[in-house]
């Protein structure tokens, strides 16, 4: 029942990457996604070495993209150097919202794109796929330009398929009312899908107002089942930001992520 279940490390930040892993591996997960900073946190090499010892597969790494920062090119290629140490070809990209001060979000979706067009051969040699994945249209001034699933996939189909795909968050996509649609004509291009609910009202600031699976308004279970008809056979991530799930007992959240997952995604 959890064979395809990964646990995003993003919802357990009440643990460092040591207790992260023991935490997967004691609750009899097998797969994981990482972020960036905790691994630097506890070293590039010794947490490539802890989830292989663990025997943890790790299904993507988070995040790469923020093309309108300073250095984002660098950036982006040691983020594909450390998705590689940690064996995994997925690379998620946050494009990242407008340059300070610029109302030119055109110019800013056409910088995501030369930005991966720059990437993908150094990508593909390291034998990464980068990932874009759309975030909710309130986080376009600061986080992410590209907005909708179609969006992502427009640029996406720019490239070759085992370059760049696209990462479909039921948070971020859930309200579209063409997400159906997107989803079908994303066929072959899915690299990840990530699960979570849509709470309200949304916390201040809006960026925790991720739900465990059940709590809120989204249709998990028929998004899951549109993902499955394009062919996509690949990990579920569970991704909460979620301020009262990360003042819980780690090994508690887990126990509930996977009974939600099992309830409302399956």
């Amino acid at each position: 029942m959890t064979s395809r279940l990964s646990l995003n490390q993003a919802t357990t930040t009440q643990w460092d990457m040591p207790a992260f892993v023991e935490g997967c591996a004691r609750a009899g997960l097998t797969q994981v996604g990482l972020w960036r900073g905790p691994v630097a946190d506890h070293g590039l090499e010794r947490s490539a070495k802890l989830v292989r010892d663990a025997g943890l597969t790790v299904t993507s790494l988070c995040r790469g993209g923020f093309f309108a920062d300073p250095g984002a090119i660098e950036d982006n290629r040691r983020a594909i150097d450390e998705a590689a140490a940690l064996g995994t070809s997925i690379l998620i990209l946050v494009s990242g919202g407008m340059p300070p001060g610029s109302s030119d979000i055109d110019g800013a979706r056409q910088n995501v794109i030369d930005s991966i067009d720059e990437l993908t051969p150094y990508a593909a040699s390291c034998g990464v796929q980068l990932s874009i994945e759309p975030l909710h249209p309130m986080f376009a001034s600061d986080r992410c330009v590209v907005s909708t699933l179609d969006q992502a996939l427009d640029m996406a189909l720019l490239f070759p398929a085992n370059q760049v795909g696209v990462c479909v968050d039921t948070y971020h996509i859930w309200w579209d009312p063409n997400v159906y649609q997107a989803i079908a004509r994303a066929a072959g291009r899915i690299s990840i899908f990530q699960v979570c609910d849509w709470i309200t009202p949304l916390p201040e600031g809006v960026l925790l107002g991720r739900g465990m699976m059940g709590d809120g308004c989204i249709e998990l279970r028929r998004l899951r089942q549109a993902v499955d008809k394009t062919g996509y056979t690949g990990p579920i991530e569970v991704e909460i930001f979620n301020q009262s799930i990360w003042d819980s007992p780690g090994d508690e959240v887990v126990d509930r992520v996977i009974t939600t997952y099992q309830d409302h995604v399956l």
